[in-house]
């Protein structure tokens, strides 16, 4: 585990979930309260083919979110093009990924920055090669977590496991943030939201609604930019809700 590294690794309860929409919320959250902030987007299927090579949309949007200039190969070491497994993504192109050479360019990033925001491709349990996962990826670079809970039927069961699984690997769990996956809300939201922050062993950062107008800025002005703030410095497990 990295313990030199500051910021957090951000996973979802599934994949389209809002993962970039929290993400660039957070780096912007961040940078508005004066901290260099750097942004990662290590595995990445879906890529576009242009001049300069395969650019993936997520990627691109959290490099124009955060405030730390960086190359593309910094913030997407790995980048595929067909949107499917990046394990198979990656077999299909001949390439094993490997913890490495995103290791580096986080720590590259973070020698630049006083904060790195890390989006993991998937949900938590992704695998990404036949000996490294999303769990491990998060494990050695030593970030704690973030949890964005898609809002639809399920995302209790969803939600809960998800924690247990991050926990259980070994990762602090150092918030939650609720995403509106949906034009209209998902029945019961508020209820849901509700029992979602009574269960979970960390604390809600926000709910982003479904936004008309997607930028990093309106994704934070939903979040608790001082409870962020606060879980770069936790004082031991003070940021964790306590026992029940």
């Amino acid at each position: 585990m990295n313990a030199g590294l500051k910021g957090f690794f951000v996973t979802g309860t599934d994949t389209e979930v809002g993962k970039t929409v929290v993400s660039t919320g957070i780096v912007h959250a961040l940078a508005a309260r004066g901290l260099r902030v750097a942004a990662m987007k290590p595995v990445a299927s879906g890529g576009e083919p242009t001049a300069a090579g395969l650019r993936n949309d997520d990627a691109m949007q959290l490099m124009a979110a955060a405030n730390v200039e960086a190359g593309y190969g910094e913030v997407n070491p790995y980048c595929f093009e067909p949107p499917i497994a990046p394990h198979l993504a990656a077999q299909e192109a001949g390439v094993v990924i490997g913890a490495g050479p995103i290791l580096n360019a986080a720590a590259t990033l973070a020698s630049r920055s006083d904060a790195l925001v890390v989006e993991g491709v998937g949900g938590w349990r992704v695998p990404l090669s036949a000996t490294l996962d999303i769990p491990a990826l998060a494990n050695s670079l030593g970030l704690p977590v973030v949890l964005v809970v898609g809002l639809r039927l399920g995302c209790l069961n969803h939600a809960l496991l998800s924690a247990e699984s991050i926990l259980g690997h070994g990762c602090r769990l150092a918030g939650w943030v609720g995403s509106a996956v949906e034009s209209q809300p998902m029945t019961r939201q508020a209820g849901n939201v509700e029992t979602l922050e009574q269960l979970l062993p960390a604390p809600c950062w926000g709910v982003v609604p479904h936004l008309d107008r997607v930028s990093p800025a309106a994704a934070a002005a939903h979040l608790d930019g001082a409870v962020l703030a606060a879980a770069l410095n936790p004082q031991g497990t003070g940021n964790m809700k306590g026992a029940r």
